[in-house]
């Protein structure tokens, strides 16, 4: 069914990613598929101006941050560790998300959504724009 299944999260929506693990945990079992999270960190340079000390530092942190969420998130899966993986980077979700869904070949994308809200009408949300422009299935999870 599938072989290899691309799990956006973002770590501060615990809610969002819980709804979406359980999923994917069934997934993967059914189809012996890996799975592989992946976690998009803003780019420092939009908190921090150019002439601003600690932006590396800034970075270093949120990404130690990032990797012991994503971390936590894998030892609590029923799946076999060598069939897990993660990547974190910095940049546009969307975009993100994309590209690494073609390095890995994966054949779906799993990410959790909520219900849409005004705001989000008029400025999009990320699992709106993946499921706009994504070669793939993507399975959004409510």
């Amino acid at each position: 069914m599938y072989k290899t299944i691309l799990v956006p999260v973002d770590i501060d929506e615990e809610k969002l990613t819980e709804n979406a693990l359980k999923h994917v945990e069934y997934l993967a079992k059914a189809s012996g598929a890996k799975v592989h999270f992946f976690h998009a960190l803003p780019d420092a340079s939009a908190f921090v101006t150019a002439y601003s000390f600690g932006i590396k530092e800034f970075e270093n942190q949120a990404e130690t941050q990032a990797i012991d969420k994503l971390k936590k998130i894998i030892s609590e899966m029923d799946i076999p560790l060598e069939r897990l993986a993660y990547t974190i980077s910095f940049g546009s979700p969307r975009d993100e998300v994309l590209q690494l869904a073609e390095e890995i070949d994966a054949d779906l994308i799993v990410i959790g959504s909520r219900r849409p809200s005004v705001k989000t009408y008029l400025l999009g949300s990320n699992a709106a724009a993946i499921v706009r422009h994504a070669k793939t299935s993507v399975m959004v999870i409510r």
